[in-house]
């Protein structure tokens, strides 16, 4: 894929939008776009002074980009892990074939290969998680399951701050 067809295509995460907030009934969810930013925003807030900033918002602007082609798929789609993975692999090859770094930065990311890519993976769950109760504030709707999803992963996180934002 040419630089003019990936900086076109990545735009259509703006008009994807997640899939599990639609599949509970949120009316005008968040594009998938629309969590990267949040993920990037808790990157620039929370990053912690032994990780490498720049490192860490670049992880988070790429670390859903795949779904431009994949589309949104969620644990409740009928899709396992690894074809869920290996989808999302061909679709970064795709995206990235001209740019070796993003695809490095793909693969350091799926990979959970650096402790900034664990870091960025911990905060794509905060998000859901903050999403969710933003959600449930707004809608009144059930977002309890996200939240649930988010604790489980991020109790086992090693960063103190992650665990005591959702405990609290």
């Amino acid at each position: 894929m040419t630089l003019d067809e990936l900086l076109i295509e990545a735009l259509r995460l703006k008009e994807l939008p997640r899939a599990g907030w639609l599949r509970v009934g949120v009316k005008d969810p968040e594009s998938v776009a629309s969590h990267s930013w949040g993920v990037a925003w808790l990157a620039l807030v929370l990053c912690p002074s032994n990780l490498d900033p720049q490192r860490v918002l670049e992880l988070a602007i790429i670390h859903d980009l795949p779904e431009v082609i994949t589309g949104d798929i969620t644990p409740h789609d009928e899709i396992t892990t690894e074809e869920k993975a290996s989808a999302e692999n061909l679709a970064a090859a795709k995206l990235f074939s001209t740019n070796g770094r993003l695809g490095a930065l793909w693969n350091e990311y799926c990979e959970h290969q650096t402790p900034e890519a664990q870091f960025v993976h911990e905060l794509d769950k905060l998000d859901m998680a903050l999403q969710a109760i933003r959600y449930n504030q707004r809608d009144d709707i059930n977002t309890v399951e996200f939240i649930d999803s988010a604790k489980k992963q991020l109790l086992q996180s090693n960063l103190d701050l992650l665990r005591r934002l959702l405990t609290h």
